[in-house]
């Protein structure tokens, strides 16, 4: 099962939802669940640590600058929806299946 990604072509961005597992024994990409991308994460859920973990792990993750990386929703939720920058939906795709 594949996360559900939407690109918008004009503006340039794709925009999917993630379930974040905070205090994973490490960093990585765990499947799908419910259209989601899981993704666990060593850092706990305290004063937004996590959600800076995701920025930083997923723009590593996608070779883009921290920057191109933006929590649109659930910035202190386990499910966020994020925005990424300069990525392709093949690209992140082709990307995500690697680190699965």
């Amino acid at each position: 099962m594949l996360p559900e990604i939407f690109e918008n072509r004009a503006a340039g961005t794709i925009s999917f939802q993630v379930r974040v597992q905070p205090r994973a024994r490490k960093d990585g990409i765990a499947g799908v669940i419910g259209g989601a991308l899981k993704v666990r994460l060593q850092a706990p859920p305290l004063e937004n640590r996590a959600s800076e973990a995701l920025v930083e792990f997923l723009a590593h993750l996608l070779k883009t600058p921290k920057s191109a990386v933006r929590i649109l929703s659930g910035d202190r939720s386990r499910m966020k929806r994020l925005e990424v920058y300069g990525v392709t939906k093949q690209q992140v795709l082709d990307l995500l299946l690697h680190a699965a």
